[in-house]
């Protein structure tokens, strides 16, 4: 029934300015601003033309799982480019992160994998697929 459907994810931030200063500026998104009011939005284009909608919402409570993964070639020149860039990794427990912040290859999962987040503390990851 949606199999042909032009499906979007979306997820909220506590500030849309700050959201399209990251998501635009820092990682280098196509990032538009719509709406006004409270019908304000924020369409993130990915590679493939996909998007995903970031809306504002004052009660905002971050994500705790990863919303946005980033598959990349070389996730060593990836984590340098956001480091040079003010992102910041992030470590959780559970997880044999390397000296910066790269979980290695496991079962099943992609061959390397670093999370960030964003202003609003939602998680994100670059990801080297094996």
């Amino acid at each position: 029934m949606f199999g042909q459907s032009k499906a979007f994810s979306g997820f909220a931030v506590d500030d849309l300015g700050e959201a399209r200063r990251f998501y635009g500026e820092t990682l280098g998104l196509r990032a538009e601003e719509s709406g006004e009011g409270d019908m304000r939005m924020l369409t993130l284009t990915l590679g493939g033309g996909a998007q995903v909608f970031v809306y504002p919402k004052e009660s905002h409570s971050p994500a705790t799982f990863t919303i946005l993964n980033f598959p990349v070639d070389d996730i060593e020149a990836a984590v340098d480019e956001l480091e040079r860039r003010g992102v910041s990794l992030e470590r959780y427990p559970g997880f044999d992160h390397d000296e910066r912040g790269i979980v290695r290859a496991g079962d099943g999962g992609p061959a390397a994998i670093a999370w960030f987040t964003d202003p609003a503390g939602n998680v994100l990851s670059v990801l080297q697929e094996t």
